[in-house]
């Protein structure tokens, strides 16, 4: 089941007469790369190109063009002191009144990045689940929260993520694209060592964790070996997850020191194919549109 929330549609919808505004140059160091954009509207804002005063200029250079019904210039801007934005850095913009052909294009290439970004699923709704799939919401990983029961899910209120209610949560496993990584935190040490055997035996998986202490991973390792007798596919195994650096059990404290992990390890695995789609999609939109 797919999370409500907004998207690109549903700004471009209520704010049709809105001005795209793109980065089309990048030189030194800058807030933002030339895949950056955002929408905006005379109240209404949507994305960003990297905030700071370069982004309070571009939101009052757009505006202004709204006001006066004219096109808004193109800004090329240094990134001094004589802003208050000292990276040093140039940036170009670009600034396009919105149209229904800019519209359909906006919306066509959002939904190709949004089906390009690496999945995650977490296994188990509980507290530290819930919490993970929180703190991996505000990152671009497309989240999939998986569960046998129907009240844990219920419960969730997690924005922007999908969840899965499943009686085999092993077939979700099966059934992932290449390069998914998987969390496994049940309510059952033995449901745990299940859906973690089958993601080891995803050559192609970005990730496999699970939580647990220094004996339940003993424990899974052996019940690997005796079960699965496949015992060299614990060495992908990363258990506990989060790392051991900050002996705190708390689950928001687990969920941050995870949700790092998996998304170093998820975005750098996926970074082929990403670039392949942001040479596609960081293109100026208007040139695109001729």
């Amino acid at each position: 089941m797919a999370a409500k929330r907004e998207d690109i549609r549903d700004f471009l919808r209520r704010e049709p007469g809105c001005v795209f505004v793109e980065v089309t140059g990048a030189a030194g160091s800058t807030p933002r790369d030339t895949d950056a954009w955002m929408l905006v509207a005379a109240e209404g804002l949507f994305g960003t190109i990297g905030g700071g005063q370069l982004e309070y200029m571009a939101i009052d250079h757009a505006r202004r063009s709204l006001r006066q019904g004219v096109p808004a210039e193109e800004m090329n801007v240094p990134l001094g002191p004589e802003i208050g934005q000292c990276c040093g850095g140039r940036v170009g913009l670009s600034f396009t009144q919105m149209s229904p052909e800019l519209s359909t294009f906006l919306i066509a290439r959002s939904d190709r990045e949004m089906a390009a970004r690496p999945h995650v699923y977490v296994f188990g709704a509980g507290h530290v689940g819930d919490a993970l799939a929180m703190a991996l919401s505000l990152v671009p990983l497309r989240i999939v929260l998986v569960d046998t029961r129907e009240d844990e899910l219920a419960a969730s209120t997690v924005p922007g993520i999908e969840t899965c209610l499943t009686a085999m949560p092993e077939a979700v496993v099966r059934d992932a694209p290449a390069g998914s990584s998987f969390v496994i935190l049940t309510h059952d040490h033995a449901l745990d060592f299940l859906i973690t055997a089958e993601a080891l035996r995803r050559s192609d998986a970005a990730y496999v964790g699970m939580i647990g202490s220094k004996t339940k991973r003993a424990t899974f390792k052996n019940w690997l070996s005796r079960e699965v007798g496949r015992p060299e596919l614990f060495d992908r195994l990363i258990c506990p997850i989060g790392g051991t650096a900050v002996k705190d059990k708390r689950p928001a404290v687990i969920a941050a020191l995870a949700a790092a992990e998996i998304m170093t390890v998820a975005l750098n695995y996926d970074r082929v194919g990403t670039a392949h789609l942001r040479r596609d999609i960081g293109a100026p939109a208007r040139s695109a549109l001729r």
